[in-house]
């Protein structure tokens, strides 16, 4: 018997639903209750630099219980200097069947990261927010902005207001109903209950100014706000804190790093929020640093590897025969 390994392009992945926020929520809210009941792995990632200035590759292995029953690994280039139109980030993902081990499918899983990370942020804004939130600034035009200003109108109806600001105003012209926000300082000096960092700033451009009472913070990108916006927040909260703060260049890890935060400082992760019910107060300053949890993106490819499975869809390449080899 062969084992058969189905592969799914970004169209099929897409067309299985693999950009869907809201069946990506339920993939990570499924996932966290997992990660509680100890039925969920999440080793730390490694890497290797690519020959190009600044490119690195890393890999990301998980396995996830319950009905995904999964294990695998993400696999991701980052090519920030490179000779093609293809995206800055491209990513794998191999899934195997947790119990017999077998290789089940090969998906690309740009849209999966995108859509797994808004769901988070969403998760976060229903549960982490100190008030009920109506008015959202989202900074950025890229990838991660323009999958999470699908997330608030998929999941957020009831806004009343949404700012976009971005370094360069020319991806604005193409967005439409939210108000365009072109003086950073200014949009922050707003009464926005929310703000979502979705840039690739190498430096902060959000500072202790932006932190008021009843307002959360989501940080998505990697070093966009300030040690001191993190130090005036009155809360702050995590998706998880693992392995990982000791090299990841998010700002929290990078501040913990250097001797200005300690762990036992974080006020709540994404299992007090769904499973403990932890909420912060109405007059809490909340920053939430979304790290990405490879988790939900093996939990999500597999969920999209079954609907693939049942619809027939993808291309099955046989790579093991059964035949027994000599070593």
């Amino acid at each position: 018997m062969d084992a058969l390994l189905r592969v799914l392009d970004e169209a099929t992945v897409a067309q299985l639903g693999g950009n869907d926020i809201a069946l990506a929520l339920e993939d990570v809210k499924a996932v966290i209750r997992l990660m509680r009941l100890g039925e969920a792995q999440m080793p730390a990632e490694n890497h290797v630099d690519l020959g190009t200035p600044l490119g690195k590759a890393y890999a990301l292995p998980a396995r996830v219980g319950g009905s995904y029953n999964v294990a695998g690994v993400k696999w991701t280039a980052h090519r920030p200097q490179r000779p093609d139109a293809l995206p800055a980030a491209l990513a794998l993902t191999l899934i195997n069947d947790a119990q017999s081990g077998l290789p089940r499918g090969l998906l690309a899983s740009g849209a999966l990261t995108a859509a797994r990370t808004a769901a988070v942020s969403a998760l976060a804004l229903q549960l982490a927010a100190p008030q009920p939130v109506k008015r959202v600034l989202l900074l950025g035009a890229g990838l991660h902005a323009q999958t999470h200003l699908h997330m608030l109108h998929q999941l957020f109806p009831q806004l009343e207001q949404i700012g976009v600001w971005n370094r360069s105003g020319e991806k604005l012209m193409a967005l439409h109903d939210v108000q365009i926000e072109s003086n950073l300082p200014l949009a922050l000096a707003q009464p926005y209950d929310a703000v979502l960092t979705c840039t690739s700033a190498a430096q902060p451009i959000v500072d202790a100014a932006a932190v008021r009472p009843g307002r959360i913070i989501v940080q998505v990108g990697y070093h966009e706000v300030s040690f001191a916006a993190i130090h005036a927040s009155s809360k702050v909260v995590v998706d998880a804190w693992g392995d990982f703060a000791q090299r990841s260049a998010k700002s929290l890890f990078q501040m913990f790093r250097a001797g200005e935060f300690r762990e036992q400082d974080v006020a709540a992760d994404l299992c007090a929020l769904l499973v403990d019910g932890w909420r912060p107060a109405a007059d809490d300053s909340v920053y939430f640093s979304s790290f990405g949890l490879n988790v939900f993106d093996i939990a999500l490819a597999a969920r999209v590897l079954q609907a693939a499975e049942h619809n027939a869809l993808g291309t099955l390449q046989s790579l093991f025969s059964g035949v027994q080899h000599d070593h």
